[in-house]
């Protein structure tokens, strides 16, 4: 097998961005640029290549991570044009996880907006390499400058401005590279395939220097080469500044700033440049980690077709044409059609029967794939997003993906009896494509509850239930989805002792609970001594306490943020057994839980309002009046900005209240902010509701 890229010339890069800067434009253009597509698509026609979904099409929204690759100078570039939207963050977070750089693309009248604050977040949480690209600079209220300072205050960004404008709003032409020191100018060429380089005018050249020598002061602070150049006076080469410019991206000192307006055709060239030349190769960035199955030791797999063969499986979904698609990132080694692979997190072995390369929804049928790579097995069984595949004897488990949890529930039900089993048949693959989506029963009545990351999101499942599965089913209102906590330590005692004619049932256990916060769901450490309780029978003791969390202690919601010590026990030569241990551990978890002062949690969402001015005390009104707290008001060129908390129980139906409020003039955006306690007036009340089987909708 002969690779058809040397590993160093490959980039696995990630599109991110809030909704509406221009992720999937600029991503149409860069396929358009690179030879992929004949035609540019276009997101407000619906024609956008990447968004290949109907329901994309139609609300010009990015909805799943699309997958395609293409190539430039002689590099191949794998992309995954992630959604802007706060509901499908596990999107983000399953592309951030498996890419080695992303390009960040802010709007140049917005800014840094609050969904590029959580993207920027998860990929500091990846360690993702970035450059900055600030889009729509043709736009009348354009302020680059404004954008570059948000980077610093509102995500801590160091910002490298390696170019400059060319022009402004209806002005805009192009860039000024300040590497090479050349003027591109695309003119008024609509296509944007010709453009002009060539050396900087004399109206710009003062303002280029000055720009120039920022860009090595910033430079020369992070290569100690460059800095004895700079400081001596002496000539740095443009070769010299990429390499130090190299340098620092990858190892995130700082990140390049590019200019252009995408849906005009100015600036994907030099974009495509600087992805070539500034972000990592597989190569570049540290070795992936995980750990053997057996032993638990850390097992390290540097980017090379010579170590053993490592993969992440990221993301399922089910195709029409050709059934399961599990896309997955290739960390070591090789394999091709035909050869066995292990899933090390389900302990079962699997041939190769396709393997194909992704092009957005089109495929194309390869038979190898090499360290590096990013590409999907079709009609692969039993697996799922976060499996680590490898070969039987040398196996590893990579780190899982970890997914947001998600914040409202809803009601389902088939709109006849006759399609109860085709909605369990959708439900099942749904969840398996989407970890943030759950199905669960509802302990009160039997039915059954979806569970989501907002409106949104249940929307577009349910859309894509009726056109991919042919479901028609009916989706309950909207309900926040709640937990419980403990806000006090305290200590409990289950048991559980039967006689019965034969052998009778015996467990007993003490254990202590305490509140940790920001903690695991679970924290659950056995300090007894002695053997009180016999070895065999703590991991059923464990388990009855999960369950009992899972059911709450105040209105059957799942608990979180809770440490359990299990400090006692006793046990019955002959009457104990793993079942009366497990019972025990449930009945222990509720009699602790119930003395230390237990509370509801309810979802707070960060909030966004950006409105004309004139409708400010309005909106300040109707926000304090769902009982959100302002944080920060500012003006945005024209545009008042209101930051604010608010509970997630008071938004449901904002987007129609700020239409009546700003005359359809105000736009909002909302992302999950944390868990806090609810108000004791409105816990008691939600706990009557749910004690009479009423559902929790205020």
């Amino acid at each position: 097998m002969t690779r058809r890229h040397p590993i160093d010339k490959v980039r696995n890069i990630g599109i991110m961005a809030h909704i509406d800067a221009g992720k999937t434009t600029t991503t149409e253009r860069i396929l358009f640029f690179t030879g992929i597509t004949y035609k540019m698509g276009d997101v407000d026609e619906g024609t956008a290549v990447m968004d290949w979904m109907a329901q994309e099409q139609e609300r010009g929204i990015t909805i799943t991570s699309a997958a395609t690759t293409c190539y430039w100078e002689n590099h191949r570039v794998n992309i995954i044009d992630t959604p802007g939207h706060v509901d499908f963050t596990a999107e983000v977070e399953r592309s951030l996880r498996i890419l080695d750089g992303a390009i960040a693309i802010l709007c140049g009248v917005g800014g840094v907006e609050p969904q590029t604050e959580t993207v920027w977040r998860q990929a500091d949480k990846y360690q993702v390499p970035r450059i900055v690209y600030i889009n729509k600079m043709d736009r009348v209220g354009v302020d680059p400058d404004k954008a570059i300072d948000q980077m610093k205050t509102r995500i801590s960004a160091n910002s490298l401005v390696i170019q400059m404008p060319l022009g402004i709003e209806e002005d805009f032409r192009g860039v000024i590279d300040l590497v090479e020191m050349k003027e591109i100018d695309w003119g008024d060429d609509l296509l944007g395939t010709k453009y002009d380089v060539r050396d900087i005018s004399n109206e710009n050249k003062r303002e280029a220097l000055k720009k120039r020598n920022e860009m090595l002061e910033k430079l020369s602070e992070t290569d100690d080469q460059l800095m004895e150049k700079y400081l001596e006076g002496d000539e740095i080469s443009s070769d010299e500044i990429k390499k130090a410019i190299r340098k620092g991206t990858i190892s995130l000192k700082f990140f390049p700033v590019l200019f252009g307006a995408s849906f005009k055709n100015k600036g994907v060239h030099p974009l495509l440049d600087a992805v070539v030349d500034y972000l990592p190769s597989p190569v570049d960035v540290p070795s992936i980690k995980g750990h053997h199955p057996k032993t638990m030791d850390i097992e390290t797999r540097k980017a090379s077709d010579d170590e053993p063969f490592s993969a992440l499986v990221f993301k399922i979904t089910n195709d029409p044409f050709v059934g399961n698609l599990s896309f997955f990132r290739v960390y070591s080694g090789k394999a091709k059609v035909g050869s066995l692979i292990y899933n090390a997190v389900k302990e079962k072995e699997n041939r190769i029967s396709r393997l194909l390369e992704l092009h957005s929804n089109k495929r194309k049928d390869i038979q190898e794939v090499y360290a590096g790579d990013i590409v999907a097995f079709s009609s692969m069984k039993n697996l799922s997003t976060g499996d680590s595949l490898c070969v039987r004897n040398h196996p590893v488990i990579l780190e899982p993906i970890r997914f947001p949890e998600p914040v409202i529930a809803a009601h389902i039900e088939p709109k006849s009896k006759i399609e109860h089993v085709k909605l369990a048949e959708a439900l099942s693959k749904l969840t398996k494509e989407d970890p943030t989506f759950q199905v669960k029963q509802d302990p009160m009545t039997g039915q059954t509850l979806v569970y989501g990351m907002g409106e949104l999101h249940l929307e577009i499942l349910m859309d894509r239930m009726k056109r991919e599965f042919g479901v028609r089913a009916n989706l309950g209102k909207p309900q926040v989805a709640y937990k419980e906590t403990i806000t006090a330590s305290a200590e409990g005692e289950g048991k559980y002792i039967k006689q019965t004619g034969g052998r009778g049932q015996f467990g007993h256990c003490k254990i202590a609970v305490e509140p940790v916060k920001g903690g695991e769901t679970l924290e659950f450490i056995d300090n007894t001594r002695g053997g009180v309780i016999p070895k065999e029978f703590i991991p059923f003791v464990k388990k009855g306490v999960m369950e009992a969390m899972e059911m709450g202690i105040l209105a059957g919601f799942p608990m979180t943020d809770v440490k359990i010590t299990l400090v006692d026990g006793s046990f019955h030569e002959i009457d104990s057994s793993s079942i009366a241990y497990k019972i025990a551990g449930s009945l222990a978890f509720k009699d602790a839980a119930s003395k230390a002062k237990p509370v509801l949690l309810e979802p707070i969402m960060s909030l966004e309002v950006v409105s004309p001015d004139e409708y400010l005390g309005d909106i300040v009104g109707d926000i304090n009046a769902r009982r959100g707290k302002i944080e920060e008001m500012e003006m945005r060129g024209s545009s008042r900005v209101i930051k604010a908390l608010v509970p997630l129980e008071e938004m449901f139906g904002y987007a129609t209240a700020l239409r009546t409020l700003t005359q359809g003039r105000g736009v909002f955006s909302m992302e999950f902010f944390q868990h806090a306690p609810i108000p004791g007036v409105i816990m008691k009340e939600i706990i009557a509701k749910v004690e009479g089987r009423i559902p929790v909708h205020r």
